[in-house]
């Protein structure tokens, strides 16, 4: 996995933490399911990037 990527998966997973967050704060359902959802494609993407690295190998 190139740096690039991991940096931008652990964006996306940052990026949902802090709006799923808001969201409970708020009390904003949507802006919730958004942080979760930013969070569930940052750790799809991490797991496609591993799986990559595992047939390169």
């Amino acid at each position: 996995m190139s740096t690039g990527d991991k940096i931008e998966n652990t964006g996306d997973k940052l990026k949902g933490t802090v709006k799923e967050a808001a969201g409970k704060a708020v009390g904003n359902e949507r802006l919730e399911a958004e942080g979760r959802a930013d969070k569930t494609k940052g750790d799809l993407k991490q797991a496609g990037e591993h799986v990559k690295d595992a047939f390169k190998s």
